[in-house]
């Protein structure tokens, strides 16, 4: 029953359409088994994993697909179908977005900080640690004594 749950995780179906089906155990059941039988949850991580490669070529048929963006009118005149291409789109960013979550390394975005000063400008160089005679660090004191 395990395998047969995660290879149609595997093949693109989601747990709650497997739950659904009359011969299969129902979605707490399989939450157990994830929390509890280390085996399954090993075999679902990894079904989960192929899930996003299944997205990802998903993803290419959608978009290369223009099966329904057009048809011809009452009077003759090809018109384009803007629901079928909306709904299409809605299909590519669904999954464009599952498989960013099951495989953030592969399909998530790649973010990168950058940090500047002022302007865009350079950070200033980080202060080091100075060490001062004490000689020093009491005139340093009296200046700023003397400047508040």
């Amino acid at each position: 029953m395990s395998d047969r749950i995660c290879s149609r995780i595997a093949a693109g179906e989601s747990l709650v359409k497997i739950c659904r089906d009359s011969k299969m155990p129902g979605r707490s059941t399989v939450m157990h088994w994830i929390l509890t039988d280390n085996e399954f949850r090993d075999k679902y991580a990894h079904a989960k994993e192929l899930c996003a490669e299944v997205f990802a070529d998903e993803i290419i048929e959608i978009a290369d697909d223009g099966t329904n963006d057009t048809y011809v009118d009452d009077n003759g005149k090809d018109k384009i179908d803007y629901d079928v291409i909306a709904r299409s789109k809605l299909r590519v960013d669904a999954r464009k977005w599952a498989a960013s979550k099951l495989a953030p390394k592969k399909y998530g975005e790649k973010l990168q900080q950058e940090i500047t000063g002022k302007d865009g400008a350079p950070l200033a160089a980080p202060v080091t640690q100075v060490m001062l005679s004490p000689e020093k660090l009491e005139e340093v004191a009296r200046r700023l004594s003397d400047e508040v």
